[in-house]
């Protein structure tokens, strides 16, 4: 059990958590994590370290909060909420466990303070009975229907709750390229894949040369890519169309 001072250090330095865990954050996630903003966009390459940062960011709230809380993972299958809330209890039990648990199964963790993390599919129905929540996290959004976007978004009123979206491009439709083209609006981060430390130069000449160029740079250098085979890009479709510009009524 860790002592009182302690304790408070890791609330307001979520870092001092991951370092107890034996994790020492990249730049980028350490301001992530620290962040009090209530909206978190993350559009990243694979493999970068966005579920350490999530699961870091997910077991400050539930550890530390204010108040009892209530952390929602969305993830658009259950092998994937399987995962990123694997990642969660290995950092909280790698911490020694700050705050004692009351329940801990493969997708939920309740802790004697009364806060709790869950983790669901992206399935409507398996999401419609949970309350208000304090921290939404919805992991790969970019494959996430707009339908759930749009329906998991009114568990955050009662609360005030933080909503955070995470994900690597995938092509230039749904909420999450949406929300791209809004990014001012978001508490914004763009991590590409040569700015991990952890993926070597070789690597990417390697993965470059065997995916081309397309699907290099939405894999790892998070562009919202139009599909191979349209016939016009995006870009030049939005130059064409301007907002501004009267319909004409001709009937």
């Amino acid at each position: 059990m860790i002592s009182l001072a302690s304790s408070w250090a890791k609330r307001f330095h979520p870092i001092a958590l991951a370092q107890s865990a034996g994790i020492t954050l990249d730049p980028w996630q350490g301001q992530f994590v620290s962040s009090r903003s209530k909206r978190l966009f993350l559009n990243c390459s694979r493999q970068i370290g966005k579920s350490t940062a999530v699961a870091v960011l997910a077991d400050d709230t539930a550890l530390y909060g204010p108040r009892p809380t209530t952390t929602l993972l969305l993830s658009p299958s259950l092998r994937q909420s399987n995962e990123l809330f694997r990642r969660c209890l290995e950092i909280y039990r790698a911490a020694d466990k700050p705050v004692p648990s009351e329940a801990e199964t493969l997708l939920r963790l309740e802790l004697e303070n009364g806060s709790r993390i869950v983790s669901l599919p992206g399935k409507e129905e398996t999401i419609r009975g949970i309350p208000a929540v304090d921290l939404l996290v919805i992991d790969e959004a970019s494959r996430v229907s707009d339908a759930l976007y749009k329906s998991v978004r009114p568990m955050l009123a009662v609360k005030g709750g933080r909503l955070v979206l995470l994900s690597s491009p995938f092509g230039t439709r749904g909420f999450f390229y949406e929300e791209y083209q809004r990014r001012a609006r978001w508490e914004y981060y763009e991590i590409n894949a040569y700015q991990c430390p952890r993926i070597s130069q070789e690597f990417l000449d390697g993965e470059l040369e065997a995916m081309g160029p397309w699907w290099f740079d939405q894999e790892y250098m998070c562009k919202f890519q139009d599909a191979v085979d349209a016939s016009f890009r995006s870009e030049d479709i939005e130059r064409l169309i301007k907002k501004e510009t009267e319909a004409w009524n001709l009937f």
